[in-house]
């Protein structure tokens, strides 16, 4: 966001019954992000309920965010896995828009700040491989996420989806900052080429919150849930390694292994997205193998 649009007044929410799209109507505001705002709403085609995302009014008049959330939308068209969130449309005009599948559990960072208390290793275990997938199969399809945080991952019954492609983009060459100040690999803070290992970072840091209750690094106030932090001059992530998970929970060894090798600094140390779901996946059959049977 322009330092012109953060000064700007924002207009108010949709109200409910709006019409955001010819054939949806607005249920009820959800969210607003630093340049987006989430409806719930409801589909007359498909007579259902779906979320439609669309451009603060704001930041209408900043065609690089149009054209970023359009994007985004085209590609949740066209890809199908299990731990991806699904889009059924998507609108260039009036205004840009993209309509997604309603997903009824809640958002990981949401679970972790409830759960009295810290997810079973298990648990961690499950959702590391589930994550691995959707990135195997995002990879495949010629993309990073670059923004995977317990935000961003949806969790119904055991079932995880990934949300957000909106700083999506093919390896190579990237701006300093792209994504979440306190979730960044190291590379993307420095900027530079990028590759599947800020992904596997990214899974490693989402763990390592899931298992912890918080992050690896103190970041300070500095984290305002936007995206795009290229302004920012300080990371946490360039001046220190992250510490091993085990000084703030124990965990079985191969899982702490795991996790702590996605935080590596070095990309190229990092194990690859199949490599981590094998390391994942060995410590759910050696704990199930370890627990006795109930006579």
């Amino acid at each position: 966001m322009s330092p012109a649009t953060a000064t700007r007044p924002v207009a108010p929410p949709l109200a409910p019954g709006t019409s955001p799209a010819p054939g949806y109507e607005v249920l009820a505001h959800l969210a607003r992000t630093g340049w987006l705002d989430l409806y719930d709403a409801w589909s007359e085609e498909r007579d259902c309920r779906c979320v439609v995302k669309v451009l603060r009014p704001d930041c209408r008049d900043e065609p690089r965010l149009g054209e970023r959330l359009v994007r985004e939308g085209r590609w949740l068209r066209r890809f199908t896995h299990p731990h991806l969130v699904r889009a059924y449309e998507s609108f260039e005009s009036p205004e840009p828009l993209v309509v997604l599948e309603t997903l009824t559990g809640e958002t990981l960072s949401h679970l972790i700040g409830r759960l009295p208390r810290r997810a079973a290793a298990e648990d961690v275990a499950v959702l590391g491989v589930q994550l691995c997938s959707a990135m195997h199969y995002l990879h495949g399809q010629g993309l990073l996420h670059l923004d995977l945080k317990p935000s961003n991952v949806v969790v119904e019954c055991g079932h995880a989806k990934v949300l957000d492609l909106s700083v999506a983009r093919p390896p190579g060459i990237a701006p300093p900052g792209v994504g979440t100040f306190g979730y960044l690999a190291p590379e993307q803070a420095r900027g530079g080429p990028l590759s599947a290992a800020a992904d596997v970072w990214g899974i490693g840091i989402t763990l390592y919150e899931l298992a912890t209750g918080d992050v690896p690094f103190d970041i300070g106030d500095t984290v305002d849930g936007t995206t795009d932090t290229g302004g920012a001059d300080w990371f946490p992530q360039l001046e220190e390694a992250a510490p091993p998970v085990t000084a703030r929970r124990r965990l079985p060894r191969a899982l702490a292994a795991a996790i702590d090798g996605c935080l590596l600094p070095e990309p190229a140390a990092r194990p690859s997205i199949p490599e981590l779901s094998a390391a994942l996946d060995a410590t759910l059959h050696r704990r199930r193998r370890d627990t006795p049977v109930p006579e």
